[in-house]
């Protein structure tokens, strides 16, 4: 792709979280909008009104046909993430992908393959990676800032209610606190630490057989670290993160995954406040990091590695292989039992 030639996105659905990632895409003067697909077309139609976008499709093939599009926006629930970004990329357009990637490891490790054997860019949308201050935590802890990192602590959680026939709620769609919230705090402890090599877990389900409540203890061996992380759709949680070191902490306040500020505590130093000069709430970050890869000819982010995805999926379906959480669709075809 030109250096300097625009990329041209495909929006795939049309629900909260691709109306705030097409509204923060449309402020880059880089980006293009030029067709939305959904499932009806009415949907799309309604979409393409409301952002000025030329094409709306109501099939979701016409839009990986599209070839003015240069990388489709996945955010289907999901349930959907295989077989859309599948398809996506079978048809020869890169991909970013909300996240969690999948429902389970095993479709995550088959995207990943379809996305390496086609040489094309897969990116799972886990924008915290791409944050400045996210990343700046990251690049401390790597200097020895703190020196040996001993804990990390995470949450995410809501208070709700959500009703039962709620998405969140629905097994069918991957429903749960966990593939929505946990995701990000097993991320952010991942980043840190890597994947772990033990997984204990305990949940709250709900009658449907989602997890509404999960506390999750992981833990490194070599280091001795270990990483206490919860999510929940019925309490209204910190949403706060700290790491801690031999040599100091790190705290980072209520948002920790779309932080405006973070402070660095060492023994013996006064503490330091970092603060954000960009918008920590935009998703602008991950997509400037997709048109970057796409210009520079790069299949896979440095700064969501695929081989990281698929980590954190490994670590989803050993906290579900706990707790005894399971989707219909996964009858034939158990998740990975990794960590034991």
């Amino acid at each position: 792709m030109e250096a300097n030639r625009r990329v041209r996105w495909g929006i795939l659905a049309t629900g909260g979280i691709a109306e705030r990632f097409t509204t923060d895409l449309l402020t880059l003067d880089d980006a293009e909008v030029v067709a939305v697909a959904s499932r009806t077309e009415a949907s799309a139609k309604t979409f393409a009104d409301r952002f000025g976008i030329p094409r709306a499709y109501g099939e979701w093939d016409r839009l990986f046909a599209d070839e003015d599009v240069d990388v489709v926006y996945v955010a289907t629930p999901h349930h959907a993430h295989r077989e859309a970004a599948g398809r996506a990329l079978e048809a020869g357009r890169a991909v970013l992908c909300e996240k969690a990637l999948t429902l389970n490891a095993r479709e995550a490790e088959e995207l990943v393959a379809l996305s390496r054997d086609r040489g094309l860019f897969l990116m799972e949308a886990m924008w915290m990676y791409c944050n400045p201050l996210i990343r700046r935590i990251a690049e401390l802890v790597r200097d020895g800032a703190i020196g040996e990192v001993r804990t990390v602590q995470a949450d995410f959680g809501l208070a709700g209610p959500f009703a039962a026939d709620h998405r969140l709620r629905d097994p069918a769609t991957g429903g749960g606190a966990l593939l929505d919230l946990g995701v990000y705090p097993v991320s952010f402890a991942q980043l840190i630490l890597g994947e772990p090599d033990s997984v204990q877990a305990h949940a709250l389900i709900s009658p449907e057989g989602v997890d509404l409540n999960t506390g999750m203890l992981l833990g490194w061996s070599d280091s001795g670290a270990s990483a206490l992380l919860s999510c929940s759709l019925v309490a209204d949680t910190p949403l706060t993160a700290s790491v801690t070191g031999s040599l100091g902490r790190i705290d980072v306040p209520r948002g920790f995954f779309f932080p405006e500020r973070f402070t660095l505590h060492r023994d013996g130093r006064e503490p330091e406040e970092f603060e954000s000069s960009n918008d920590p709430h935009s998703f602008r970050h991950e997509a400037a990091e997709v048109m970057r890869c796409l210009r520079a000819g790069e299949t896979e982010s440095p700064l969501v590695p695929l081989d990281g995805s698929l980590a954190v999926m490994r670590t989803l379906d050993a906290v579900r292989d706990r707790i005894g959480v399971r989707y219909p669709q996964e009858a034939a075809a158990p998740a990975a039992a990794a960590h034991a």
